[in-house]
């Protein structure tokens, strides 16, 4: 019985944890320790580290342990450092972690961030990776980046880490002498992190103007939608055409596409872009269909297109040379699930196993600040300006009601319609939030679900949809 009650308490202790780590809505308290690793191969050069230490002092991490190891011993040694904070006895304010590797041979991150995602002590806490190349050639990148952020997050600390992030790519990119170079960040946070001292939740000055996107030009959006087997798709594509129309786009509608017509839609939208008389200031492309195992998108013919392709195949618009680019995918992309405990067991055992109110995958930031793009023209990267939504995170379900659509894109549109003025990627950041508190029911079975947004971005500006 003592046993039972300590599992009992030790799980409520738990559970709480991962519910009051936001502290207020929508905002990380930070309470915990801040906790800080650096791994690198043997070929990283010293001034990279030396540069990457400093911010990690300005960024208030207390315990800053770095360990040199080849890339191949990567997953051993955070396996390590997990297992380290798993003994520490308590739970965590945050965890940043610097994979610094030659250019190319990092190439697999994903899986040295599903092993972080597992730490107990971490459960509910946000979790920064990032991902950087330590070698000569891209030592002068890394260093202005990691310049730019040290400084601003002292300069500006009551500024969330996502708005640090948007205007150090804006730095970089116009520093940059490679117009293929462009950083990309990848969030399933919950809500706003503030590494400064300042409470995050305190009032913020109002941003510079130049800081934001002008969005004073003509606005083009393009849904594509699979509608047949995939019952309650139509309410997601009414509710997001009449909100896009709300906004002031121009929409062009395509239902039960063929994997073809995926890309010959692109294509069209493309061009009539480009040929387009006015000046057009940013372009909205919704996707929605069912997903591949590797994530890709199935046409209403069953075969398949690949989202990358159709995102380069926009990027490629010389119309929108500069302008914020927008992709929302509703799609499955693989077949993971998580479930909330079989209900064959006994209510006790339930309780005790069930996994926190929150999925595993949430509470994660990844930035990639070598990206590469793929343009040539002046100095800003080719793929820059992007933002892509998913409605699941790598490997997972994406979840659809047949009677009101996905909760992704019915909760997008009520927090837009709510406050349609606010930074996109902050009002994102709360429709994941809201998503990630939802239960869902499994389509083969009647066991709880969590489900879990992932957002790519490589904006440099604000995005405020209504000004």
């Amino acid at each position: 019985m003592a046993f039972l009650v300590s599992g009992t308490l030790r799980m409520a202790a738990q559970i709480a944890d991962a519910r009051d780590s936001l502290g207020r809505k929508g905002k990380y308290s930070l309470q915990g320790p801040r906790v800080a690793l650096t791994l690198s191969s043997p070929e990283v050069s010293a001034s990279t580290i030396a540069v990457l230490e400093d911010v990690f002092q300005t960024l208030g991490f207390e315990s800053c342990q770095r360990r040199e190891a080849s890339v191949q011993d990567f997953l051993r040694e955070l396996t390590g450092f997990r297992e380290q904070l798993d003994a520490h006895g308590g739970p965590m304010g945050c965890a940043l972690v610097a994979l610094v590797a030659p250019c190319g041979q990092l190439r697999q991150p994903q899986q040295l961030v599903r092993e972080l995602s597992h730490c107990g002590a971490l459960r509910g806490c946000p979790k920064v990776f990032l991902l950087l190349s330590g070698t000569s050639g891209g030592a002068p990148k890394a260093g202005a980046f990691l310049t730019s952020l040290g400084e601003l997050c002292g300069r500006c600390p009551h500024w969330s880490l996502l708005q640090l992030l948007t205007e150090v790519f804006c730095r970089t990119a116009e520093e940059s002498s490679e117009a293929t170079y462009c950083p990309v960040l990848r969030s399933s946070l919950r809500g706003a992190l503030c590494l400064g001292d300042i409470e995050p939740w305190r009032p913020k000055p109002e941003p510079r103007p130049s800081t934001q996107y002008d969005l004073s030009g003509a606005r083009a959006a393009l849904f594509l939608a699979v509608i047949q087997d995939r019952p309650g798709a139509q309410h997601d594509v009414k509710a997001l055409v009449d909100l896009c129309q709300a906004l002031g786009f121009k929409t062009t509608l395509r239902t039960d596409p063929t994997a073809q017509d995926f890309q010959e839609e692109l294509a069209r939208f493309r061009e009539q872009l480009d040929t387009h008389r006015d000046p057009v200031s940013c372009a909205l492309v919704a996707l929605m269909a069912h997903g591949g195992p590797q994530g890709q998108l199935l046409g209403a013919d069953g075969q398949e297109v690949q989202p990358e392709a159709l995102v380069q195949e926009l990027n490629c618009c010389g119309t929108l040379w500069g302008c914020p680019k927008i992709f929302l995918l509703q799609a499955c992309r693989g077949g993971e699930d998580t479930g909330m405990g079989p209900k064959g067991r006994p209510w006790f055992w339930r309780w005790l196993q069930a996994p926190p109110a929150i999925p595993s995958h949430a509470d994660i930031l990844q930035i990639n600040v070598d990206a590469q793009g793929s343009s040539s023209r002046g100095s800003t990267p080719g793929n820059s300006d992007i933002l892509m939504v998913y409605a699941a995170t790598e490997g997972c379900i994406a979840y659809r009601d047949e009677k009101k659509g996905s909760d992704f894109i019915q909760m997008l549109v009520e927090v837009l319609r709510t406050d349609p003025g606010g930074d996109l990627l902050e009002l994102l950041t709360e429709v994941n939030r809201q998503v990630c508190e939802l239960d869902v029911l499994g389509p083969d079975c009647d066991e709880r679900r969590k489900a879990c947004l992932e957002i790519y971005s490589s904006l440099r500006r604000r995005l405020c949809l209504q000004v």
